[in-house]
Parts: C-alpha cells; structure tokens; sequence
C-alpha cells in the first residue's frame, strides 16, 4: 500500500463502526457472575472532625458489605505526585464530598437509601474557599502556608527595565472552574482472587496510574494487579487521576467481600465529587516601550488546587510556562503557585494550565494595544516570537515558525479588515453590537522539561501468528482517535495496508507502560516509538531473509507467520530516548520545555445583544501549525471539539460553589453550549513537519482549548467597549457591567462601545 494512502489521509476509525452498532462494551455493560454494586459514602461538610458514624435503622445492615480506612491493607493514600489524598478519610474531612465508607450489595436500587442512612456526626473547623482566603492563611488547611507547589522562571534583568518604559501596564485576569462533562460516567469493576490479585476494569486515560495506586493501597506486587481500560466515552482530562479513586474503592469493596463489585457513579455524583479545571488568577504588569514593544514584565500565575495535591504541580507548571504567550520576552519573571482550598481537589481538563494564563495574555495584550495606541493585530506583529529568539524560559526557536505569516492568514480567511469596518457603520444603530476578537498563543506538545525522561515510556509491536500487526500500548481510546492514528503509523512504517493492523487493549498484563495518555503526547511521543519499533519487525524479518527489502502485504503475512512458527513469540519493543539537544534544568526552570510547539491564531466574531445581554458566537476561524496532520478528519474534529468546548468555558459553564460544593451538579442547570448556539467553525492547517514526532506530527488536542476563550472576550469588548477580565462572562454579568454607574450601550467614534 502505497504511503499516500495512509498517513495523511481519512482512513476509517478502527473502533468507528462498533460505536456506532452498539457493539462497544462500557463497564456498565459487562456483567460478572455473583457481581455486588457499590456505593460511596461522603462528607456534607467543607471541614471538620470526624466523631461519630452511625447505621440508621430500618436498613438491613447486614445484607450490605461495609468497607472504612481500618479495611485498607496497604497505604490510605491514593498515590500519585503526592502521598496526600486518603483513599477513605478517617479522622478528617478537608471537602464536602470526600469519601468515608464505602457499601457493596446485590441490588444496586437499595444502595441510595442505605447511603442515606449513614449519618456521620462531626466538630466542623473553619473552612477557606478561594484563593484569597488562602493566600492570607487565616486558616491553615495543607502544610505550613496552604501552598502545594511553587515554581519560579526568570530570564534577564526585570528590575532594570521599568526606568527605560514609556508604558507600564497592568491588569487582573480570572478563570473560573469547569466541568469535563464527558458523554460516559465515571465507573469501575473490580474482582480479587487471593492466587490472582486484584483486577479493574473501567472507563480510564492512564492504566499504569491505577496500577502504581492499587499497589500502594493493597500492598500487592506488580504482577498482582491488572487494570484494563474498557471502551470509554470520553474523558478530556477528567479520567485521567480520579479513576484511582473509585478504582481503589472498587477494589476494597472486591476484598472484603470476595466478590466482584461494580461501582458507577450517575451524573450527580460525578459532576460534584470529581475534578475539574483549575480556578486561576493572574496578574500582569509589563514594561512597553513607545512603539509597541515589550520590554519585559513580571506575572503571577495562581491556581486553586482545592483540598489535595493531586495533578497541581504539572497544571501548574504548564500554566506557568505558557504565560508569555507567543511572544518574545527580554526580561521576565514569573511567579506561579497552587494553593489550597476546601473544595473537591481540582485537576487535569484538556489544557491543564495554559488556556487559564493564556487567557490572561491574550487579553493583557488587548490592554496594551489600548494603552499604547496599536490595534490588536499590530501589537501582536511586533512582538511575536521569530526563530532564534527565545521563549520565557530561554528555550531557542529552532522551529521556521513565521507567526506573521499565519496571522496574515487568519485575517484573511476571516475577512477581518472588511468585517471591521461594516461593524463600525452597523453598530450606529439597533440593540446588538458586533465584534471581533483576535488570540495568537503556542502549546507544547509532550510532558514539560524532564517529564518525557522520567516516564522512559516503552511500546511494543507484534507481528502475530496469522500474519497481522497488533500495537501494544498503555495509551488508550476515549474518542480522539488513538487506535486509528497508531495504526496509520504501523501500518506506514511497515508498508502494510491499514486494516492489517490492529492495536491491542490497553491491559497491564499485556501491554508496556507508554505513559499516560494526556499532553497531546499521544501521535508524537508514543507515535514516533511505534514507527520505531514498526520498523524493527521489518528489520528482523529482512535481516533473516524471511523477506525482501520491497515486498507486498501477501509477502509480509507469509514472513511472519515463518518467524512466529519458528521462533514464537515476535515482538520489537521501543523505549523512549530524550533527543541529545533538548536539556531541561529542572532546579532553575530552564531550557527545552518541550520538543515542540503548535502555534495557532484564532479570530472570533460575535454579536452582542444589548437587551438580553447575551453573546452569540457568529463566526470562528481557527487556524494552526501542528506539523504533519496525520488524518485530517480527526484533526478537524479535534479543533471543532476543543473550540465548542472553549465557547462553554468563555460563555456557559459556571460553577455554583455553595459552601465549598459544586451545586448546579446536573445537566439541566450547568449549562454548556448545544450545537445551535455554535456557530460555523473553520478549520485550517499549516504544516512545518517536526523531526520529534511520527511522520512530524506534534500533539494537536489540547491546542484548540487555549485560544477561543481571550478570542471571544476580546471579541465582546470591542463590541461594547467594556473591559470584562474574567470568564466565564454571562449575559448577567454584562449586564450588570452596563448597568453599573449609570452606563448604557451606545456607540463610541469607532462605533462600538458605551458612554455615560
């Protein structure tokens, strides 16, 4: 099969026509003999003292299987970057909804109201719920100063630079929480065997993060625990810690009971009890020079982790990194810190990090524009990034990135000059004002610094006894298309055709560890080691004379099969090398952060109206530079996806906390955006290659979040000429913005904006 054929084209998904039969199996599908349901029972209370559990009456307790802390045979902790969330907690409860008993029993419909019958009774401590009332400890909740992580990047000299600028400007930005809100609940099974050990199978991103957590937790050995991801209906980020949580829970249930034990969570408990995006806050104050350019600048870049530490240090990090934006920084120093809060422990959301300081950038670039006298496209002209100057954290652009041309691109496609000035003349009148809105931003594809080192992540692929290929990987399919892309690339390496190749499921017992499947790592990092190890099957079966250097698919099958009947078992494994010439320190935060970046310029248009208050996104043109696109269809779709989920974090989804609890915990008051209120979005590519990834391919999924969020807000500032700083923005709060002071909606000299 000839290479065009492949890469770079729309083959068929390989998991496509099963989704769409209904022959996938998701956890709650699979059955197991004698199999027990399980329930989690949680605190009400933000903080407090755990005094007294009591089983209420009228409950047959005895027909239930109760699982507390004292039932853990290894650590009460659910492992992972830190050693600080209990797997169930004991004497102390730190969020509402944090687990303290866990109950099994064969009718699941008897399970909420024997969870309702638990009344745990306790001595409430003063609770602290945003990130201010953690900064200012009046209450200490985690360590010494309720901070969990901190990281400092500094390059030049920023206390020289504020005598030599003409501007100095500064400016407050704010994200709020959000939802993963993916298709399928969280659910796990679990089955102990006392010879066997522990297996779970259920909806997850990241076997091997289960597999090191169930070690812990009940002290058994590697090859005494097995995890296997079931078909699993998406995931976003929000499968990828917490499935050790409820598999934990699963497990224990499994041990005491000595019974399988499904536990599923509904939307409710789902939506209240598990993470979701960081809150962020982040301040700017940036030296400018009178054309336009920066000088340098400090910002601060904060993160409310909520009780546990959980994944805040590499959201964290990725926000801190990405806080520059695409753009060159001389001087910078740049604060960032994850503190702690008495809400549910936050954590990974498709971006972890970089669309909460991007965002920040992005509409801190506006300002400076405004103070400077510049339109929005010219301040980003002069100080975009160009190859051989460095990022924030001195890394060099190697890449022949020309952001210009890109952005030359989008206004074009967008018809940006023309909309500008129709805009001007038809927000003279009438109750809607129209505008656009413009962000420019990058995103690092792969673990930051070190981190790809550290996971030595490994992939096998086997050609088998039949004659067909199978990858073996630890990354899994959640609807991004991993077993399609993975596939592509075996099937290219080897010159075979694409359905000759399959891709094994992610099991414990049968797959390496190939890291987890977050950081749009999956088509470049894991890519690049499958073509690896791809080409080492053919290098054996060529170097044995079992096949010639040119051969059809019918030749490969029949060589492969030689060699299985021969010598068993035909594996080529690949390990993960770091490149010789990307270096990070990980003490200073300094260098190659990431073997890639995609870049990206994405230009919104909206309508606001001025009697309902609401914005409608008419128009989004996203356009970036990711490489080499491996299949279009996929990549088109992974720009849709995150660009609509990126309309819900700028516009819809706003989390009601109450007492540190997420209150509007169902779909019919947490509100994201339908396909009608989305408007058209266009998809364009521009392709560089990258010698780091499969084919060049860098990651793609997570870029699409960071940029439609400052887009669309600077979108609705130049409409109305009010600055908003803040997401998500709702019509209310436009509306109590205009109402403020008297201020009402009329055009300004440029046509938009409001006056007294």
């Amino acid at each position: 099969m000839g290479s065009d054929r492949i890469i770079g084209n729309s083959v068929p998904r390989k998991e496509g026509r099963d989704k769409v039969t209904g022959r996938s199996q998701y956890v709650d599908d699979m059955v197991l003999p004698n199999m027990l349901f399980g329930a989690t029972v949680r605190s009400r209370i933000p903080r407090g003292r755990i005094k007294e559990i009591t089983f209420g009456p009228g409950i047959a307790w005895d027909e239930f299987v109760i699982v507390s802390a004292k039932d853990i045979p290894g650590k009460n902790c659910i492992s992972l970057i830190g050693d600080d969330q209990p797997c169930l907690a004991t004497e102390l409860v730190n969020h509402p909804e944090e687990p303290i008993l866990l109950l099994a029993h064969p009718d699941r419909h008897l399970l909420p109201q024997a969870v309702e019958s638990v009344a745990i009774d306790y001595d409430p401590l003063p609770p602290i719920f945003t990130i201010e009332e953690s900064e200012s400890r009046s209450e200490i909740i985690w360590g010494e100063d309720n901070v969990f992580k901190t990281y400092l990047i500094e390059k030049g000299n920023v206390d020289d630079i504020w005598a030599t600028a003409d501007y100095i400007i500064e400016g407050e930005y704010s994200t709020g929480a959000q939802e993963q809100l993916y298709i399928e609940n969280n659910g796990m099974i679990a089955a102990f065997d006392s010879a066997q050990g522990i297996t779970v199978w259920g909806s997850l991103q990241c076997p091997y993060y289960i597999h090191k957590a169930l070690m812990e937790l009940c002290q058994l050995p590697a090859e005494k625990v097995r995890v296997v991801q079931m078909e699993t209906g998406g995931a976003f980020g929000g499968k990828e810690e917490y499935p050790s949580m409820i598999a934990a829970h699963a497990a224990l249930l499994a041990i005491k009971s000595g019974r399988p034990v499904k536990l599923i969570y509904d939307r409710m408990e789902d939506m209240a009890a598990t993470t979701k995006r960081h809150p962020s806050r982040t301040r700017h104050r940036t030296a400018v020079s009178k054309d336009g350019k920066i000088l340098g600048g400090e910002i601060e870049f904060t993160i409310d982790g909520g009780a546990y530490l959980t994944l805040s240090p590499v959201v964290l990090s990725r926000g801190a990194i990405h806080a520059g934006g695409p753009y060159y920084w001389p001087s910078v120093r740049i604060r960032a810190k994850a503190v702690a809060t008495n809400v549910p422990p936050h954590g990974a959301f498709r971006g972890f990090g970089a669309p909460q300081s991007l965002f920040a950038m992005e509409r801190h670039m506006d300002r400076i524009a405004q103070a400077v006298g510049l339109s929005p496209i010219e301040i980003r002209r002069r100080n975009f990034l160009q190859p051989g100057e460095t990022t924030t954290t001195e890394q060099i652009v190697r890449e022949p990135i020309n952001l210009g041309k890109l952005l030359n691109r989008a206004l074009e496609i967008s018809e940006y000059d023309s909309k500008k000035q129709r805009f001007a003349n038809e927000n003279r009148n009438g109750d809607t004002r129209k505008g656009l809105g413009i962000a420019a931003f990058l995103h690092g594809a792969g673990f930051t610094g070190s981190g790809e080192r550290y996971l030595s992540s490994v992939v096998g692929v086997e050609g088998c006894a039949d004659g067909s290929v199978r990858v073996l990987v630890s990354s899994a399919e959640f609807g991004q298309g991993t077993k399609t892309v993975l596939s592509q690339i075996a099937a290219e390496a080897l010159g075979l055709p694409y359905e000759n190749v399959s891709v094994a499921q992610p099991d414990t017992l049968e797959v390496p560890n190939s890291g987890p499947t977050v950081a749009s790592r999956t088509a470049m990092v894991v890519g690049k080691l499958v073509q690896s190890a791809a080409l080492g099957i053919r290098q054996t079966l060529v170097s044995s004379k079992l096949l010639p250097e040119s051969y059809s698919a019918d030749e490969f099958r029949t060589a492969c099969r030689q060699h299985v009947a021969k010598h068993g078992q035909f594996r080529s494994w690949s390990r993960y090398e770091a490149p010789t010439d990307i270096f990070w320190d990980d003490e200073e935060y300094r260098g190659e952060a990431y073997a890639a970046f995609a870049w990206a310029v994405y230009i919104a248009e909206v309508t606001v109206d001025l009697t309902t208050y609401s914005v409608c996104v008419d128009d989004f043109v996203a356009l970036q530079e990711v490489g080499k696109v491996l299949h279009p269809l996929l990549a088109k779709g992974q720009i849709i996806g995150g660009v609509a989920q990126a309309i819900g974090f700028s516009l819809y989804e706003k989390v009601v906390w109450q007492n540190g609890r997420m209150q509007n915990c169902q779909m019919t008051n947490y509100i994201m955006p339908t396909s009608s209120d989305l408007p058209p979005i266009r998809v364009f590519f521009e392709e560089l290659g990258n010698v780091y990834g499969a084919y060049g391919a860098k990651g793609i999924g997570e870029l699409p979040m960071d940029g439609p969020a400052p887009a669309i807000v600077n979108a609705v500032v130049e409409a109305i000429g009010v600055p908003f700083d803040f997401i998500p923005l709702l019509p209310e709060d436009i509306e109590d913005r205009l109402s403020a002071d008297g201020l009402a909606a009329s055009p300004q000299q440029s046509g938009v904006g409001v006056a007294r």
